[in-house]
This record gives C-alpha cells, sequence and structure tokens, in this order.
C-alpha cells in the first residue's frame, strides 16, 4: 500500500486518467473529489462488499 499525505486542494493521480482532490477536511473526515472515465466504476467499501454480497447469493 501507499501512503501519500496531501493538504485541501491538492491532487493524486493514478494513471493518466484518475485524479483524486482533497477538497474539504474537518477534524477526523476527509472529502475527497474523484475524477475518473465513465467506464470506471467507484463505490464506497461497504457499498462495494454489499454489491460483492448480493451477487455472491445469486449464484
Amino acid at each position: 500500500m501507499l501512503v501519500l499525505s496531501r493538504k485541501k486542494d491538492e491532487v493524486i493521480r493514478i494513471g493518466d486518467n484518475i485524479t483524486l482532490m482533497v477538497v474539504d477536511i474537518r477534524g477526523d473526515k476527509v472529502r475527497l473529489g474523484i475524477s475518473a472515465p465513465k467506464d470506471v466504476t467507484i463505490h464506497r467499501e461497504e457499498v462495494y462488499q454489499a454489491i460483492q454480497d448480493q451477487e455472491g447469493e445469486a449464484t
């Protein structure tokens, strides 16, 4: 795992077409803005796990 420090409004780039920006920092919460192509799915971990669980039940 790569761990990076960023301040508000600073950006992290992943490859040529994914950008993460630190939009806001409030206490222990960080708000991220994510820019990615439409064919890249983005989910919070708990949503991703729920989708995986539903797909597992369907099979």
